[in-house]
């Protein structure tokens, strides 16, 4: 029988620099043979990229935004995800569903009750609930992913939202760290590179052994 694979995501609030440190964790997990399959949510497939141009443009009620990234899921864990797993392939995930919880729950005011109904409805499965087997959130202060932001590309409609909803999100991701302590690990990312993925390095040997 094929081993299975393993899932890890990386996770943060918007200015985090959490794709430069995606891009560097992949290369270390190829470096060490890893067979890898990257993608990220909303999107991994067809369906799910044209969903993430709604979702990242159109503005929409919070449950409609929510219904809109379970279905997605639900089609990337359907066509990448859990086939990946199945075929030994580890998944590097740019966010999942702590994602929705730290910004359709703490950032827009979704009820727990009803993300953790879709939660359990789409990741929900005969062998068990399907999650991420590591989850890394790269956190920073607020005034810092701000400032990042404001030096950045063309925003989308969550990274256009006031403070106030980035510092919701950011407590809320640290709510759900506190939470899961064993899945996940947050990474103060309000340091040099060098230093970020050194611990990274360090934490991921640690992990893989």
């Amino acid at each position: 029988m094929q081993e299975r694979g393993r899932f890890i995501s990386v996770e943060g609030i918007d200015g985090a620099g959490k794709s430069t440190h995606l891009a560097w964790l992949a290369q270390f997990l190829i470096a060490r043979s890893i067979c890898l399959r990257q993608t990220r949510e909303p999107g991994g497939t067809v369906l799910g990229e044209k969903l993430r141009e709604l979702l990242l443009n159109d503005a929409m009620h919070l449950e409609t935004e929510a219904l809109l990234m379970f279905a997605a899921r639900n089609e990337h864990l359907q066509q990448v995800i859990l086939p990946s797993l199945a075929q030994g392939e580890w998944v590097l995930c740019d966010r999942f569903s702590d994602a929705t919880y730290a910004y359709q729950c703490g950032g827009r005011g979704l009820s727990i009750e009803k993300f953790t109904q879709l939660e359990q409805w789409v990741q929900g499965r005969s062998e068990g609930f399907i999650e991420p087997d590591l989850t890394l959130i790269f956190d920073v202060p607020l005034d810092v992913s701000q400032a990042r932001m404001a030096n950045s590309r063309v925003l989308d409609r969550f990274e256009r939202e006031q403070a106030q909803f980035h510092a919701n999100v950011r407590a809320a991701y640290l709510a759900r760290a506190a939470q899961n302590p064993q899945r996940i690990k947050v990474i103060d990312a309000n340091r040099s590179i060098e230093a970020i993925q050194q611990e990274l390095a360090q934490l991921m040997t640690e992990w893989l052994s």
